[in-house]
């Protein structure tokens, strides 16, 4: 994949053969090496180098014979010679592993008093090339890590298996090999693993799209489909596209979304999503979003690229692990200098375990990002976890987050000589293009009463304030309070606040003409999340809204939290800020539209309900892709689940390694026994991390409901 920009190229090049974190950093250093490569990223999940470059200094097939070099393949660039290589390499691979463990046998059975002698038959010159011929993948890697000044962690082993050739030990130097072969595969089943939420995802994008050209039904790729075109969707079919239901009625089960299992029933007007499922009938969809493009798309995008924003403990982590090496190094030297026995040396070097430290973090963070996924949990990195685990103080939006979003005007107040059916078709013609839930209210109000809106010229949208548009040649403004000129007040606003209302007041031409009364209700599963997240450690929660402030304070006493009424998008800002610099972790939710600054700002975002929201899903940290309250506990639970179990994971290896290299060093852990306890903790990190998967969910189950016209 290329995106090109003037100034430079975004790459996207599948590499074959990274399956640990050792292997990404490697192709990661040697791509960030190159001239004209401005920044590079290795994403674990989707095996791809994602890059920015200047196109003018390098090109894609320098990048190519760059990955090449280090010894990976990529998709496009393989050569006669690479492929041979492909092809010989599981061969020798299998080999290796077929004579380590008929040796592993043997020499057991020797130690249990059987096949006695039966080693010593085979001449040293035939071990010797049986142990050369199986490890020669292994060693291949190691001398090509030495040429590029690397060591790995099959340097050691390799050292160790040398070590007991030397001493005439090569049955013990065929189980080392064995084990080397062993523990690569166990990487790569651990990575394959985490991975596998990220697959099945990939694999629920349609490929084909029925839709209507001239009146006849076409099947053709989804590559094919264009904006506007109608698509046809029988019942069964995954729906290929995002767009607005024209015809037919259906039931959607839309857990690849949302993640809510139960369905919705959509007719005309719904929004649909690509990848949901139709069932129980047929629709006609007029199409708004197409392939990388779609809600799915995006979340693809998401979850593929969120493992590239990297936690500060897994950066740690991976510190560590270059320091770490070169530490066991310096033990196998001194085990030597002390003892002079060869086989306690090559014991030091077969235990370490270098990538088990270096799978404990990226693999949890995989588990978890991917378990987030299938729940309607959009997590844009591992980074965002860690801060979310330390979070203290909770800032949330008030119309669309804390209440259902879907106000509805109750009454329509003239305060000049036009009809208050001419004040809604005004209201609704200016608000027609806005997204802001009172828009939509008004719109509807209008809908109701049979009021066919007009078709604005002109249309911008003030955060803070409301909309002003030009209809039939005069300037409406339809907002709140601020939109009036400084000092003036109507005596009816503070009745219909009174009431809990929000007004909004109808401009026309500078003058005010009427007041529209709106009014939404609070979630039900409000109050109880709440309380569920002070138990968690919430210290903080308060309401920042621009509502105004009766309505605001009657929320925030039925909720039992702190409030901040009359704000404008830089006022949130600013109280964001205020509470970072007094040393506190915020979270922000908010609908992900006119909260997108506080959003960004906060040291997690949280975009409520952001299933086909563009902004929301750019400018939070994490995105929850239907309106569930419940989700918000779930993910700060999620997050420090998460990282509970990387610090389990690398205490365990920490443990194990000086344990293992203890017992070595002092003779007491024999190089077959080693090269066995060297395989074990990338099992035990992958067992601990897929727990993450398998957690059960808190969330209660949700009855059926349906969809809201533009939902």
């Amino acid at each position: 994949m290329i995106h090109a920009t003037n100034t430079h190229q975004h790459l996207e090049i599948p590499v074959q053969g990274i399956d640990c974190p050792e292997c990404a950093r490697h192709v990661q250093q040697t791509l960030a090496a190159l001239p004209g490569v401005n920044t590079v990223q290795i994403s674990l999940a989707t095996e791809k180098a994602i890059l920015q470059i200047d196109p003018a200094r390098i090109d894609r097939a320098s990048i190519c014979q760059a990955i090449e070099h280090a010894g990976y393949r990529t998709i496009t660039t393989r050569s006669p010679a690479r492929t041979l290589a492909g092809f010989t390499r599981p061969i020798l691979t299998l080999f290796g592993l077929i004579v380590g463990a008929v040796l592993l046998i043997i020499v057991a059975g020797e130690w249990l008093g059987l096949f006695m002698q039966i080693t010593d038959r085979v001449p040293w010159w035939l071990g010797d090339f049986l142990v050369s011929l199986a490890g020669t993948p292994i060693f291949m890697n190691v001398l090509r890590a030495a040429w590029q000044r690397r060591i790995i962690s099959h340097t050691l082993m390799s050292l160790g298996a040398i070590a007991a050739l030397a001493v005439a030990q090569w049955p013990t130097a065929a189980v080392v090999i064995f084990f080397m072969h062993l523990g690569s595969y166990v990487e790569h089943f651990t990575t394959e693993q985490s991975r596998q939420a990220v697959k099945r995802l990939m694999t629920l994008a349609p490929q084909m799209a029925r839709i209507e050209r001239n009146g006849q039904e076409q099947e053709v790729a989804i590559s094919e489909v264009q904006i506007g075109e109608t698509v046809i969707v029988r019942p069964g079919e995954r729906i290929p596209v995002d767009g607005i239901v024209i015809a037919g009625q259906a039931t959607i089960n839309q857990a690849t979304i949302t993640g809510e299992s139960l369905p919705i029933e959509v007719q005309p007007g719904n929004q649909v999503f690509a990848t949901t499922i139709a069932s129980l009938g047929h629709l006609k969809i007029r199409t708004t979003h197409v392939g990388t493009d779609t809600t799915f798309g995006r979340i693809l995008q998401m979850v593929a690229e969120a493992e590239t924003h990297r936690a500060t403990v897994q950066r740690l982590a991976d510190r560590f692990s270059g320091y770490f090496l070169p530490v066991v190094a310096t033990i196998a030297l001194a085990t030597f200098l002390a003892s002079h026995n060869p086989l306690s040396v090559t014991a030091v070097l077969v235990v370490a375990c270098s990538c088990s430290l270096a799978l404990a973090t990226p693999i949890a963070m995989l588990a978890a990002i991917g378990a987030g996924a299938r729940r309607g949990i959009l997590i844009k990195g591992g980074k965002y976890l860690e801060t979310l685990a330390r979070a203290d103080v909770l800032l949330v939006d008030k119309t669309g987050t804390l209440t259902t979003g879907r106000p509805h005007i109750t009454a329509c107040t003239a305060l000049a000589n036009l009809p208050t059916t001419e004040i809604l078709q005004l209201a609704a013609s200016a608000e027609r293009y806005s997204e802001h839930p009172l828009a939509a209210a008004v719109r509807s109000a209008a809908a109701a009463q049979g009021i066919q809106p007009d078709e604005p010229e002109a249309f911008i949208a003030i955060p803070g304030y409301g909309v002003r548009a030009q209809v039939r040649g005069k300037q409406v403004a339809v907002g709140n309070a601020r939109m009036l000129p400084q000092g003036r007040q109507y005596a009816i606003t503070q009745t219909l606040e009174a009431q809990g209302n929000t007004p909004l007041f109808v401009a026309v031409n500078g003058s005010i003409m009427g007041i529209l009364a709106a009014t939404d209700t609070a979630r039900p599963q409000v109050a109880q999340t709440l309380t569920e997240m002070r138990t968690l450690g919430i210290s903080h929660i308060e309401l920042l809204t621009g509502d105004h402030e009766q309505a605001t304070a009657a929320l925030a006493r039925e909720l039992g939290i702190s409030h901040r009424a009359n704000l404008l998008p830089e006022d949130k800002i600013a109280i964001v800020k205020e509470m970072q610099a007094n040393g506190h972790v915020v979270i922000m939710v908010g609908d992900g539209v006119n909260d997108a600054p506080a959003l960004a700002q906060a040291d997690i975002g949280i975009a409520m309900g952001a299933a086909g929201a563009d902004i929301a899903l750019e400018a939070a940290h994490l995105a929850l892709m239907r309106n569930d309250w419940h989700l918000v506990p779930e993910t700060l639970r999620l997050a420090r689940r998460t990282m509970r179990t990387i610090k389990m994971n690398i205490a365990f290896t920490v443990l194990y390694n000086l344990l293992g290299l203890s017992l070595a060093a002092l003779g007491l852990l024999p190089p077959i026994l080693a090269a066995a306890a060297q395989s074990l903790p990338d099992l035990v990190i992958l067992a601990n991390s897929a727990r993450l998967l398998h957690q059960p969910s808190a969330a209660p189950q949700h009855t059926a409901r349906p969809a809201l016209p533009g939902q």
